[in-house]
């Protein structure tokens, strides 16, 4: 006689709804994966593209790679990890009493209900466009933010002979650069005495424009774009500035700034600042709903760079997948780098203290003929601030010295050179091989000194092989040579790893296909 055995249901998975399908979604959806193979993960965004590095659009710009190779997976990852991620889809509407989403897709307009037990928004900022009259609906003016945007710019960097770049901030100047590189004339207009002055002090900042004067670019400070005239029959096309002056432009870059994508939570009741209003565990003003990246207000602040955003991701994926259900964010400490052809610059911490603060050592060297400056800022012992202009050799170190908070070397010169210096009478060393282990080599990435040193003694005992286990590289690049130091070092402390070889090219375009990364593997 037969029995029949009923099988009891299985629980429907937990849902988790990642609303952005940029940098900062798609970290989160990774971290989440990593840490808990069972949650059901759904990334959707508006742009068609699958999740790219933004860090590479003014790359995009100036030739050096190609779209494609700004994607921060390759084809058929994110599937193989079980993640969903649906591009071209917009969510219209958001009941968070009821957990639900409305989802209209660019192909098919009807729109779709879907449930979640947790949402992350993830939306990211749109460019500020400031009041130019004459600019709406001119497709000759671009707001530079997107990687369509690129594309955009890249075409019409073809037949353009002048472009007018509005904003002469981090992304304003790598716009200029990659249109000078395409043979472009290009005048920056920038409101502030000198550009990037949220970064630099007066005397950087005049450095700062001698170099960008020096690679051919016109510099417009101290003024606004307040018309666009777009081309006729009867003249070619200009903009006018505040006070009259007509600049030639058949080409208009807006580069100035962006504004948090609020919309969505305001209209879901949510509490919203300058951005989504969140907590140290970030979350919103409403359960099961968290924010992160570019629309996330935390503690009053708005993250405008990549690595807030990441470690806020990271702080959430423990969270929400249990594995540190008491994780916080406490805030990330920015470092600003503009990496370009000919101009390399780093800034962080605090940069507004005068050279004769009674409350700070400041050390500065101005090299203005030679487009160099540095300005290293203390307090009690320890770099609270640097600005970093052509002294690309200082910068990781320095670097790591202000994420670290260990005590500055006796050697002052040293410090500013960037220089190691051993232990030798008492000097302290801020060379690679005595960092801590919680050094932050790769900041993109959040990548320490402990886990590539972890994934060598694993294995991974060259540059290539580490960016692959770790990631380590892979954002910006600038951290390539602290990478390769470290590497050395490891060899040459380790006589069984295999010997130092010529290793395939890691600069920060090569196709992700050629540097996979295991989910497994990750260090971030």
């Amino acid at each position: 006689m037969s029995e029949t055995v009923s099988a009891t249901p299985c629980p429907p998975r937990r849902h988790v709804l990642v609303v952005g399908n940029g940098m900062a979604g798609a970290r989160f959806a990774e971290e989440l994966r990593r840490r808990d193979a069972e949650v059901a993960v759904t990334v959707v965004g508006e742009e068609p593209h699958e999740a790219y590095n933004r860090v590479l659009l003014s790359t995009v710009v100036a030739g050096t790679i190609g779209p494609r190779e700004t994607r921060l997976k390759p084809n058929g990852w994110w599937a193989a990890h079980d993640v969903t991620v649906r591009t071209g889809v917009r969510v219209t509407a958001l009941d968070v009493t009821g957990r639900t989403a409305t989802l209209t897709a660019t192909a098919d307009p009807d729109p779709e209900v879907v449930r979640w037990d947790e949402l992350v928004l993830a939306t990211g900022s749109d460019a500020f466009v400031p009041p130019i009259s004459g600019a709406t609906d001119d497709l000759s003016v671009i707001a530079f933010r997107t990687l369509d945007d690129a594309e955009r710019l890249v075409a019409a960097a073809g037949s353009a002979h002048h472009a007018v770049v509005v904003g002469g901030g981090l992304l304003g100047l790598e716009a200029a650069r990659g249109l000078l590189g395409r043979g472009v004339h290009v005048t920056v207009v920038h409101p502030a005495g000198h550009p990037m002055d949220r970064q630099l002090d007066v005397d950087g900042g005049a450095v700062l424009s001698r170099v960008v004067q020096s690679l051919g670019a016109r510099l417009a400070l101290g003024r606004q774009v307040a018309e666009r005239r777009p081309a006729s029959t009867d003249a070619p096309g200009a903009v006018v500035l505040d006070d009259g002056t007509k600049l030639p432009a058949d080409l208009v870059v807006v580069a100035a700034g962006v504004r948090p994508r609020v919309d969505l939570a305001r209209a879901a009741g949510l509490d919203v600042g300058r951005g989504v209003v969140v907590d140290d565990r970030l979350h919103a003003s409403h359960p099961h709903v968290h924010a992160i990246g570019e629309c996330a207000e935390h503690r009053g602040e708005v993250p405008g760079l990549v690595q807030p955003g990441w470690d806020q991701a990271r702080v959430l994926a423990e969270v929400l997948s249990g594995t540190d259900p008491d994780a916080t964010y406490t805030g990330t400490s920015v470092v600003t780098r503009l990496k370009a052809p000919e101009v390399d610059l780093t800034s962080m911490g605090r940069v507004d203290v005068g050279v004769h603060d009674a409350g700070h050592e400041v050390l500065a060297f101005t090299d203005p003929v030679r487009g160099r400056y540095a300005k290293l800022v203390l307090r009690a012992d320890r770099l609270v601030g640097a600005i970093l202009l052509g002294v690309g050799d200082a910068a990781g170190p320095l670097t790591q010295l202000y994420d670290t908070g260990a005590a500055a070397p006796r050697d002052r010169l040293a410090l500013m050179l960037g220089r190691a210096v051993t232990r030798s009478g008492g000097a302290e060393a801020v060379s690679l091989a005595e960092m801590p282990g919680a050094a932050v080599i790769c900041r993109c990435n959040t990548v320490t000194k402990g886990a590539i040193v972890e994934a060598f003694r694993a294995g991974a005992d060259t540059a290539t092989a580490v960016a692959e286990a770790t990631r380590a590289t892979t954002g910006c690049g600038s951290c390539s040579s602290a990478v390769d130091g470290l590497c050395s070092w490891l060899r040459s402390a380790d006589p069984s790893s295999p010997a130092a070889r010529p290793e395939p090219d890691t600069r920060p375009g090569t196709p992700p296909e050629t540097v996979p990364e295991p989910l497994e593997e990750g260090a971030a």
